[in-house]
């Protein structure tokens, strides 16, 4: 089986048939060795459509998308691996608009899959981040950044309808960043989620916000003090994620437009697996997203409700 490609030409030109799909799913998925996915028995056969657990207490047949984003879908699993292709491989992602007219589908369709690619980007490695790590938060949404400093500051503290705050981390070692969306950027949300995120010991770098006073209890905190004009000391600072939410917020203005409040975790999702994976090629990264395919679930129903 061929894993190594240098276009999405050569991958859309090997995987011609359902039969070569299913076979690179199962390698990514299962490592050559299929559990049943209904009860996670070793000992399965393989039928001419997929495989059968053989534990006498399931029985139950499965395939290789059994459990994944794919199962059920209508749409052949070349179409698929083109969307995540092409979904992963550009730096600020495709609209569900151009996605549609590159594969033949509608731009429905091409909404729903992207949404689905970018629920199986979630990040679940529980590692810690530890060493120099820089903490920050951001708005999505309405036109705040041309506002004064201490405004801005006024739209942290008391929330703004027009935006969604999105909370940081960013591993400069290790060159990793995670993001989610927050209720409110205060001290009893985004200091928990420091701690669970963050190895204890390691240096926190932030911006003077009052958010994050206290942290050096269980941290070396670094403060840098925004408002004072100061950017830069002595290798402190927090400019790395600032790139990070910079490129995040190029690209759903730029190629989104926008993106509702419901939605936005997965996008967020997704600027964050690219961001973390932007050292191996375009086809590594697609290779290595089929190793997810497992990890998530999302109907239609789930979507729109």
């Amino acid at each position: 089986m061929k894993t190594q490609f240098k276009n999405l030409l050569q991958i859309l030109d090997y995987f011609k048939d359902e039969a070569t799909c299913r076979e690179l799913l199962e390698l990514q998925r299962w490592n050559g060795k299929p559990t049943c996915p209904h009860c996670g028995h070793e000992k399965v056969y393989r039928t001419n459509r997929g495989f059968k657990c053989a534990s006498p207490k399931c029985y139950k047949k499965f395939s290789a998308t059994t459990g994944t984003i794919l199962e059920s879908s209508k749409l052949p699993l070349r179409i698929w691996f083109g969307a995540i292709y092409l979904n992963t491989a550009h730096k600020k992602g495709i609209s569900s608009h151009q996605l549609g007219r590159d594969l033949g589908i509608s731009q429905r369709t091409a909404w729903f899959v992207l949404q689905r690619v970018r629920a199986m980007l979630k990040n679940n490695n529980p590692s810690l981040l530890t060493g120099t790590v820089e903490v920050d938060e951001t708005f999505v949404g309405g036109k705040a950044k041309n506002k004064h400093a201490k405004q801005r500051r006024e739209i942290k503290a008391t929330g703004y309808v027009n935006k969604t705050m999105v909370f940081g981390i960013l591993d400069r070692d290790g060159k990793t960043v995670h993001n989610q969306i927050v209720a409110n950027v205060d001290g009893n949300n985004l200091k928990p989620i420091i701690n669970e995120k963050v190895k204890e010991g390691s240096i926190v770098m932030s911006d003077g916000f009052g958010a994050y006073t206290g942290l050096n209890a269980n941290y070396q905190h670094e403060v840098i003090n925004h408002a004072q004009g100061e950017y830069y000391r002595n290798g402190f600072h927090t400019n790395t994620l600032e790139g990070y939410w910079s490129q995040l917020k190029r690209g759903i203005y730029g190629i989104y437009h926008s993106t509702s409040r419901k939605h936005l975790h997965r996008y967020c999702d997704e600027f964050a697996f690219r961001y973390n994976n932007r050292h191996v090629s375009d086809t590594e990264r697609f290779i290595n997203v089929l190793t997810k395919v497992a990890d998530a679930r999302l109907t239609w129903n789930q979507l729109t409700k």
